[in-house]
């Protein structure tokens, strides 16, 4: 029975029982699976996704922390040795952005200072930043085990990376080669596909006359390269020119020779069905290029500028440029006509920029025989995606994979462990781990120069599950890995867990992981995307500040399918702070009506009506299981959610009320009896999705134990 003063007596206040409660789980150590009690079915890993230390996380963030949590604490509370290893990412690219930008609130520029400046600037920023990831981390509830937790730039992690380097280049899966990539302008850095965003775009198509053809193109600016002009080899209105002949062609510059190529690749229906091509500007001109051993030129240099080969218009950005080469193809009587084209364009993820296609050295991984066990421990079920038909786009994805660029030109990283030739023309280089190589290039005699280069961030996290565990020798490794769950944003599948399978089964051979659990972005309220500019960002520590975790994890996570968008307005999150309360209330009618020192805990019900509520219940609980079990949590917590409001706290309670007023005492007791085992019950079958209101509750029943180590309700 309840005391006056009892907690129960006033409303449940998240502010004043989360931090203590956390508290109360760090200092047990159940956190730890090593430090579990009765953990005998085995080990039951996921690695965190290491959110990015740059910044306090957001509304997206705390769906993973939601969904990795749930699945954590309830595989502890089945009985297993449950591992949730934490971690944060430098973030390479994204973070140096970040920290840009804050250079230029200062009136600074990263090109005013040396390398070394910059990353010593950078990694004092991100440590201070990660301090507050894992604050923000630990207020969500997350019961990972910090003990075990990594940083992408640890010493064991960077040598885990550049084993790997050297170990692929041994086996010829990674080369130094000239190939076309991704550069932004803006931040002067290779980028690779995962870093750019390709958008619809209405801009000009210019027809120009080409010699005897016409040709149309969108880039006017890039044809001072152009020698080549290219067909369908069963094109029929070009039947009479043959391969390899040499056309003289009146251009922009004068008279110019160009030569014919046949090749299958091009589009008879698109403009006129031939074009010139610019090897050095587009990916599928350098293709063409490659096939046929054809020389380029570089138009435009690494500032987006026209180089010397554009003669007068050199040093012009390419708008401009663009301008005045339409101007100038008019004066000479080569411009047909204009028109407007939709088409899809390359820009950087972070600026929106246009980039730039450009040859030059970099390191690359051969993508092919990777992609090719990653399709198969797919195809043969190893592996499963949930939702299912993510497969499809994994294996689209895979199949159809070019080459990786891991080569970035920034200072903020995992500095690449190699030499290469000081000629910026040559592509030599060599994996030096212990910086032995010296002397000149064998290529081209160069001197070889340590690579000031570093790796994509997508290398190093590809590693990630098994890095973090200590590959090979480590005790965790033997008996965490394989890990259980990956469960990640759906839009980085062939970002980032594509990769993770394929470096996975080629480092250790063996999968990373079981499941890959996908979900979905989180949207506002009105299903707009969450943007600062828009002023709809939902902060997950101010709003648990204001509604509690719990309502917002509750909110997160019911009615939120595998793999979709969900819309997060703040009256769900209120609402489910209702649902905190509504518990807290039920609690204080069950202890105002039931003694705690005659509970039985293995009660079986006195009443036909106590038994039929008792089989009801048990029958929920059992669904529930099979529910989490199946990665089901949508369905799961609305079950949970609805039997406490709608059949506890409506029904059965009000029911009781009846009971404890009337003169039946062997219905009485009975019903006090299935209310505590009931409240037990559904405390832990809770605790997963809202773990501080119920462990709070839990240590006001009079229990020697955490909830967070109790037994499930269902064997």
């Amino acid at each position: 029975m309840l005391s006056e003063d009892s907690k129960f007596m006033r409303p449940y206040n998240p502010n004043a029982t989360e931090k203590r409660i956390y508290e109360l789980w760090e200092k047990s150590g159940y956190f730890n699976p090593d430090n579990l009690p009765e953990a005998d079915k085995g080990p039951f890993t996921i690695i965190m996704p290491p959110p990015n230390a740059n910044g306090r996380l957001h509304a997206g963030h705390a769906l993973f922390v939601t969904l990795e949590d749930i699945m954590t604490r309830y595989k502890r509370l089945r009985g297993y040795k449950a591992l949730w290893l934490p971690g944060t990412d430098h973030a390479g690219f994204e973070t140096q952005v970040v920290y840009e930008k804050k250079l230029e609130k200062e009136g600074r520029s990263r090109f005013n200072l040396t390398r070394e400046e910059l990353y010593s600037e950078i990694m004092k920023f991100t440590l201070d930043n990660k301090a507050n990831t894992e604050a923000d981390l630990r207020s969500l509830g997350a019961s990972c085990d910090w003990s075990r937790e990594k940083f992408t730039l640890d010493a064991d992690i960077i040598k885990t990376v550049y084993d790997t380097f050297e170990q692929m280049f041994k086996d010829d899966l990674i080369y130094r080669g000239k190939r076309i990539v991704n550069w932004c302008t803006k931040h002067q850095t290779s980028l690779s596909d995962l870093e750019t965003i390709t958008e619809t775009r209405t801009d000009k198509l210019y027809y120009m006359k080409y010699g005897p053809f016409t040709i149309a193109t969108s880039r006017p600016e890039t044809k001072f390269g152009d020698k080549y002009v290219v067909m369908h080899p069963d094109d029929p209105r070009y039947a009479e020119y043959k391969d390899g002949q040499e056309i003289p062609v009146d251009w922009l510059e004068g008279k110019i020779t160009a030569t014919v190529v046949k090749d299958p690749i091009i589009d008879m229906e698109f403009g006129t069905g031939v074009m010139t091509i610019t090897p050095w500007h587009d990916i599928a001109d350098f293709d063409i290029a490659q096939r046929h051993n054809l020389i380029g030129v570089e138009v435009i240099d690494k500032n987006g500028r026209l180089t010397k080969a554009a003669g007068k218009y050199e040093g012009l950005k390419i708008e401009e440029a663009r301008k005045q080469v339409v101007e100038n193809l008019k004066a000479l009587g080569l411009l047909e006509k204009e028109e407007d084209y939709e088409h899809n364009v390359t820009t950087c993820y972070k600026c929106g920029r246009i980039l730039e296609p450009r040859i030059m050295p970099q390191w690359f991984v051969k993508m092919e025989p990777l992609a090719k066990q990653a399709i198969e421990v797919v195809k043969k079920g190893e592996i499963k995606i949930i939702p299912d038909f993510q497969e499809k786009i994994y294996f689209h994805w895979l199949k159809n994979i070019r080459d990786w660029n891991i080569s970035r030109q920034i200072a903020w990283g995992i500095p690449i462990p190699a030499k290469i030739c000081s000629n910026s023309e040559c592509d030599y280089g060599v994996v030096d781990l212990g910086d032995k190589e010296k002397g000149k290039c064998p290529k081209c005699g160069g001197e070889l120069i340590k690579d000031p280069d570093t790796f994509d961030t997508w290398f190093s996290s590809g590693q990630w599950p098994y890095a973090t565990l200590g590959y090979p020798d480590h005790s965790d490794f033997k008996n965490f890995y394989p890990t259980d769950v990956m469960e990640t944003a759906g839009d980085i599948l062939f970002f980032w867990v594509a990769r993770m399978i394929m470096l996975g089964l080629y480092r250790t051979g063996k999968i990373p992981f079981h499941t890959v659990y996908l979900h979905g972005m989180v949207r506002a309220g009105d299903k707009q995307k969450m943007s600062k500019s828009k002023g709809n960002v939902i902060s997950p520590v101010d709003i648990g500040e204001k509604y509690g975790t719990d309502a917002l994890r509750m909110a997160l996570v019911v009615g939120n399918t595998p793999g979709t968008d969900m819309a997060l307005a703040e009256d769900k999150i209120k609402a489910y702070k209702l649902f905190a309360n509504k518990l807290w209330n039920v609690t204080r009618f069950i202890l105002s009506n039931a003694d705690l020192d005659k509970y039985v805990k293995d009660f079986s019900a006195d009443t036909e009506q106590d038994k039929e509520l008792s089989s009801k219940r048990d029958a929920l609980l059992k669904d529930i299981t099979i529910d989490l079990d199946n990665y089901r949590f949508h369905l799961a917590s609305e079950r949970l959610y609805h039997y406490v409001w709608d059949e506890l706290a409506a029904n059965i309670l009000e029911d009781s009320k009846n009971i404890f007023t009337g003169a039946d005492n062997k219905a009485k007791t009975s019903r006090q009896q299935f209310l505590l085992n009931t409240l037990e019950k559904i405390l832990i079958a809770l605790h997963p999705f809202i773990p501080f209101i119920t462990e709070e509750i839990w240590q006001s029943l009079e229990k020697n134990s955490l909830l967070i180590v109790e037994k499930w309700p269902v064997k």
